[in-house]
C-alpha cells in the first residue's frame, strides 16, 4: 500500500493558517483515513508544535474542525492540530454498525486482538504510529514538542496513548474521558470486543490501572468535567481517576465545571484553556 501518499479533501483560510481535510490509505487499519489538520500562519515560516485531538463516540474527523472553535487560539500559539477519524470506515466486516458504541465510529483507540476486529481495529497503532509518520513526511510540525487531547472515548484514548507512550506526548488533557473501561459499560463493551474476555490484558487500555503501572512523569495531567454531565456517575466516573493519581503520586488538575454538560458546548468554552495549558508545555 501506497501509505505515504496523502490526497487534499478540503483547504479552507482560517486565521490566517489553513485548515485542511487529508485522505490515505492507511496500513494499519487497511482502508482508507481522513483526517484534519489546522496549520497555524507560524507554519509557513518553520515547524511548528503539534496536538493531536481524539474525538469521541460517533465522531468524525470533522466534529472538532467544525465545532470546538479551536482555530483562532491555536493560530495566536503557533500551534498545529490533527484531527484523526475515530475508527475505520467503508470496510465490510460483519456487525460493525449494528451499534453506536462498538464498531463503526468507536474504535476506543486500542491495537484488537479479536477477530474479526484485530486486522483493521489498530486505532492505538495509527494514532501513535502511523498518523505521526504521515505529519512529519507532509507537513512543516515539529514531533519533538507533541501534545495529545481528547474528549469522551477520545479523552480515554488521549490519557491512555500519553501514558503508553510518555516518550512521544510532552503533555495530555482530556474533556469528560472514560478514565476506566474496566469499570463503565461503554469500556467493558468495547474491550471485551476488541481484546477478549481476559481482563488482565485491558489493563493497557485503562487510563486508572497505567497510572498505577506506568505512573507518569509529565506534567499534572489536565481534565475538565461537565458536573451535569449526564454520564457523570455512570461512564466517566473521574473520582477514579483522583483516587489512582493520588495513589501513584501523579498531578491531575480535575476542574468540575458547574452546568455543563457533554456536549461541544462544553468543548468549545474551554478549549482555549487547554490549547494555552499545551502551548506552554510544547514551548519547554
Amino acid at each position: 500500500m501506497q501509505t505515504n501518499t496523502i490526497t487534499t479533501v478540503s483547504q479552507n483560510l482560517c486565521f490566517e493558517g489553513t485548515q485542511g481535510v487529508y485522505s490515505h490509505v492507511s496500513e494499519q487499519t487497511g482502508c482508507t483515513m481522513r483526517f484534519g489538520v489546522f496549520l497555524p500562519p507560524q507554519a509557513k515560516v518553520g515547524p511548528v508544535p503539534v496536538l493531536y485531538w481524539l474525538s469521541g463516540l460517533t465522531c468524525t474527523e470533522e466534529n472538532f474542525i467544525t465545532k470546538a472553535g479551536a482555530q483562532r487560539v491555536a493560530a495566536e500559539l503557533g500551534v498545529a492540530i490533527v484531527t484523526p477519524d475515530t475508527s475505520p470506515r467503508g470496510l465490510d466486516i460483519p456487525g460493525m454498525a449494528d451499534s453506536y458504541d462498538f464498531g463503526l465510529g468507536a474504535g476506543f483507540y486500542v491495537n484488537a486482538t479479536q477477530a474479526p476486529w484485530a486486522q483493521n481495529f489498530r486505532m492505538d497503532a495509527y494514532v501513535s504510529q502511523e498518523l505521526p509518520a504521515v505529519m512529519a513526511a507532509h507537513f512543516p510540525i515539529d514531533a519533538q514538542r507533541t501534545g495529545i487531547f481528547g474528549h469522551s472515548m477520545g479523552g480515554h484514548g488521549a490519557l491512555v496513548l500519553a501514558l503508553r507512550n510518555p516518550q512521544r506526548y510532552r503533555s495530555v488533557s482530556a474533556f469528560a474521558p472514560i478514565v476506566s473501561p474496566l469499570h463503565c459499560p461503554w469500556g467493558e463493551k468495547a474491550l471485551a470486543g476488541y481484546l477478549g474476555p481476559d481482563r488482565d490484558t485491558w489493563k493497557d487500555y485503562d487510563a486508572c490501572a497505567l497510572i498505577e503501572s506506568r505512573g507518569w512523569t509529565g506534567p499534572a495531567l489536565l481534565v475538565d468535567q461537565g458536573a451535569n454531565d449526564t454520564f457523570l456517575q455512570t461512564q466517566l466516573k473521574p473520582e477514579l481517576l483522583q483516587q489512582a493519581c493520588s495513589r501513584a503520586g501523579v498531578g491531575l488538575d480535575l476542574r468540575m465545571r458547574a452546568g455543563y454538560d457533554h456536549s461541544y458546548f462544553f468543548i468549545a468554552s474551554f478549549v482555549e484553556s487547554h490549547l494555552r495549558f499545551h502551548a506552554q508545555q510544547l514551548a519547554l
